[in-house]
């Protein structure tokens, strides 16, 4: 499934367009930006509710498909600064980290959930 397909089987909101036909491979859920740098495998949607400049920095080093802030959380300025410098699409959703993994799951499975 492609970045693009997901952001609208989820209704995410798109606060930065970047590779929308990139395709994703699975999902990783996690906070602590070390643990997310030594987890997260290449193609995966990001779950998270961090918004500060570092997550820029981890999604580029794990090579995620997108970044999704989870419970509506608002990026930093300087997060959304680095944006335009990110290679994958980011995006926000009021549904909480649990809810948007397993709705990927399904995505991904080929259900609708």
């Amino acid at each position: 499934m492609k970045v693009n397909e997901l952001a609208e089987g989820l209704s995410l909101e798109c606060l930065y367009e970047g590779d929308g036909e990139r395709e994703v491979e699975g999902c990783y859920c996690g906070d602590l930006l070390s643990w997310v740098m030594g987890r997260a495998s290449a193609g995966d949607a990001w779950v998270t509710i961090m918004s500060n400049v570092n997550v820029a920095a981890v999604a580029a080093l794990a090579d995620v498909a997108c970044v999704i802030l989870a419970e509506g959380v608002e990026p930093d300025e300087a997060l959304r600064g680095r944006f335009e410098r990110l290679d994958c699409a980011v995006f926000r959703s009021g549904m909480a980290a649990y809810e948007l993994a397993w709705r990927i799951h399904g995505l991904l499975e080929g259900r609708q959930e």
